[in-house]
């Protein structure tokens, strides 16, 4: 069966483009939220197994990013924390769901448990967080990039294009011996985002800090993926996230970098799996 394509509308009028992948009724529904300047794309190597057992899947564009709504004005991570509530009421209204993030996506996730805490813990089964951080990531990358990425948030609504090299991005999100076909679809996404979002974005990320919401996720089966080679939110994120969610199971992948879904689709499968397994919706905590 084709995957449904369609809109969500937030409350400041932004247009979310949402695809959802039918699967069995009688378990959770998984929402998958991509990360910084990619799109749902990212999330493809994992559907299709997720899908073919049985799962229903849904992803979607964050705003700014993909065949959403150009970003207007400023960005902050919490938005998309709004954004994700907005997804799951029209697409899982009364829940059971497990939740996936990766990088930007996991970061939109803890936003979503510290702004809506009552309706995560009565409708989240379970989280999957891969490669992402609850805070700390201000000096992620050196002055320079930093400067660029400060202008590029007042530049006009082009895509990065030419500005995004398939090396650069390869020895920036892959570890050991990547697949050349991943990095040039990591490459092409990147490339299609505008210069504005890219860098308000960035700017975003740089104050990011949801230590306190991750107590939401109490009692909630979670589960930590990181590569021992993620230059972006390397192991330490992971570890943090590991203290801040002492029932968490982490998972560090040896030789593995950024994209995981790419890198290591049938680790990521097998935790959204376990996560599914584990979770009991609507359960007293």
């Amino acid at each position: 069966m084709n995957p449904r394509t369609f809109t969500v509308a937030t409350d400041d009028g932004t247009l979310l483009r949402v695809q959802e992948h039918a699967g069995a009724k009688d378990r959770p529904t998984v929402v998958l939220a991509h990360g910084w300047t990619l799109t749902r794309e990212s999330w493809l190597p994992v559907v299709g197994p997720l899908v073919a057992a049985g799962v229903r899947v849904v992803t979607y564009d964050q705003r700014g990013h993909g065949e959403s709504s150009p970003l207007r004005g400023a960005a902050s991570v919490r938005m998309l924390g709004d954004d994700l509530a907005a997804v799951l009421d029209v697409v899982a209204p009364h829940g059971p769901v497990v939740l996936g993030g990766h990088s930007m996506g996991g970061m939109t996730v803890m936003a979503y448990a510290g702004l809506h805490t009552d309706d995560f813990r009565s409708r989240v089964g379970g989280v999957v967080l891969v490669s992402t951080s609850a805070d700390d990531l201000a000096n992620r990358l050196g002055a320079v990039e930093a400067k660029a990425m400060a202008l590029a948030a007042r530049l006009p609504r082009i895509p990065a294009g030419r500005f995004v090299t398939r090396n650069g991005q390869r020895r920036l999100l892959f570890g050991v011996d990547p697949d050349p076909a991943h990095v040039q679809l990591t490459r092409d996404m990147v490339a299609r985002t505008s210069l504005p979002t890219m860098g308000r974005f960035f700017g975003a990320l740089g104050e990011h800090d949801e230590s306190e919401a991750l107590e939401a996720l109490r009692g909630i089966p979670t589960l930590v993926l990181v590569g021992d080679r993620d230059k972006l939110t390397p192991p330490r994120h992971a570890h943090r996230l590991g203290e801040l969610v002492p029932h968490a199971e982490l998972r560090e992948l040896p030789g593995r970098g950024h994209m995981l879904m790419y890198e290591a689709t049938d680790e990521v499968v097998d935790a959204v799996q376990s996560v599914l397994d584990a979770a009991v919706p609507g359960r007293a905590r």
